[in-house]
């Protein structure tokens, strides 16, 4: 009897042991899981500095007190693993998620531009009256019409003009004379006094160097002097017919040269970085379809305009033909070779907003968010700038239903882009 007593009195004992010992195995589980889980507590939704552990009612204004979850911090690995979306093979074709490696590529990149035709300005003349006068002769007599270098435009008569020459023959006269008579003293001043006659006809009226010489070996005092064009080009305007009477500064003709032109193009702010003077450009206009005019830059407004965020770009082409024409629109298309670059398709970036986004397959059909720097858009890729390494593998396609898998996976409090950080290149 006493032999069964203690047998029993041990098993109770040991029941004990074991059952303290399951115990306190549960509450360390718990206490365990307790720093992931959520913990409740209690606000006043008008007064949030009120919290308690328990339901009850605001002690500032009585009202009840709301639930409220607080989230435990985790860990960098449970956060890591918390941000990563895992898919079976079906879910990931029937997204139609596809996945390339980032790479290094050389772009080109392609600027798109209009544009108006303008005159070059070195290659314009001004023809005006030198003095007051009469126009007895017109030699050019429409808008429009061609003329060469030299080729006689309209001749002029006035009564200064007559009297200029006159005092060069009288100036001649008298030094040929002193030369004769061997004064060299009066020689001299006469030389000067010629020289001064011939300076006057020259810069005031006109009278070229040529017509001078001619005055002197013909001695025929005309009345009128004939005005020659400065440059070869079209006469854009003509102000003045025959026999009008015209003042000294008057523009009596406008000449242009067009066989070269400059074509100014408004190109936007973000693409100037890529614009250098010398570079060849390609142009098109509706006037000739098809048919392509190569010009180069010459010139990068420092200031940029203010109302259309744009840079004005000034460039020169050839026209032998005439086939461009002033004011006239044109369309310019600039392809610039960029070095290579660590670029990912287009269609892998997301912008979220706040954050650009590409998801990379960190193991198979499991996706990470990694936040991204971008640099250049061109033929389809973006250049990254940092976020990526070369040879990673990310989702080309299907990125959007990744990003709304994670936001259903996630907790309702959870952001599923918090924690995303940038990888330095």
């Amino acid at each position: 009897m006493n032999r069964m007593f203690v047998t029993l009195s041990a098993l109770a004992l040991m029941g004990m042991l074991l059952t303290g010992c399951s115990s306190e195995q549960h509450n360390g589980h718990a206490e365990t899981t307790q720093t992931v889980e959520q913990k409740e507590i209690y606000t006043c939704p008008m007064h949030p500095s009120v919290i308690s552990d328990r339901p009850g009612a605001c002690p500032v204004c009585g009202m009840a007190l709301v639930r409220k979850s607080v989230r435990q911090e985790v860990g960098a690995d449970d956060m890591k693993a918390i941000r990563q979306v895992t898919l079976s093979p079906t879910q990931r074709v029937l997204a139609n998620i596809s996945t390339v490696h980032v790479e290094r590529r050389a772009l080109a990149k392609e600027i798109a531009a209009v544009g108006v035709v303008e005159i070059a300005e070195p290659l314009q003349a001004t023809v005006a009256a030198r003095f007051r006068g009469r126009i007895e002769k017109l030699f050019v007599n429409y808008t429009g019409e061609t003329v060469k270098q030299g080729q006689p435009l309209f001749e002029l008569y006035s009564p200064d003009l007559v009297s200029a020459k006159q005092e060069l023959f009288l100036a001649f006269d008298a030094m040929a004379k002193a030369e004769a008579m061997g004064d060299s003293q009066t020689v001299a001043a006469q030389s000067q006094l010629l020289r001064a006659i011939r300076e006057r006809l020259r810069v005031h009226f006109g009278i070229t160097e040529s017509q001078i010489e001619e005055l002197q070996r013909t001695r025929e005092i005309k009345s009128t002097v004939r005005f020659f064009s400065p440059i070869q080009g079209t006469v854009l305007q003509k102000n003045v017919v025959e026999g009008q009477y015209v003042d000294e500064g008057m523009v009596l003709y406008q000449v242009a040269d067009l066989s070269r032109v400059w074509v100014y193009f408004d190109v936007y702010e973000q693409d100037v970085r890529y614009i250098k003077i010398g570079q060849s450009v390609s142009m098109s206009t509706v006037a000739y379809p098809g048919e392509l005019f190569t010009g180069r830059v010459t010139f990068i407004d420092p200031v940029i305009n203010a109302e259309t965020r744009t840079v004005r770009v000034r460039t020169e082409f050839p026209n032998p033909f005439g086939k461009l024409k002033p004011k006239m629109f044109v369309s310019a298309q600039w392809k610039l070779p960029i070095a290579r670059a660590l670029v990912v398709p287009a269609s892998a970036v997301l912008f979220t907003g706040k954050r650009t986004l590409v998801w990379v397959e960190v193991k198979e059909n499991t996706f990470e968010p990694r936040e991204v720097a971008l640099g250049t858009h061109a033929q389809g890729f973006y250049e990254i700038l940092k976020g990526l390494k070369e040879g990673e593998v990310i989702a080309a396609t299907g990125g959007y239903l990744i990003d709304s898998e994670s936001t259903l996976q996630q907790p309702a409090a959870a952001d599923p882009h918090a924690g995303h950080q940038v990888e330095e290149k």
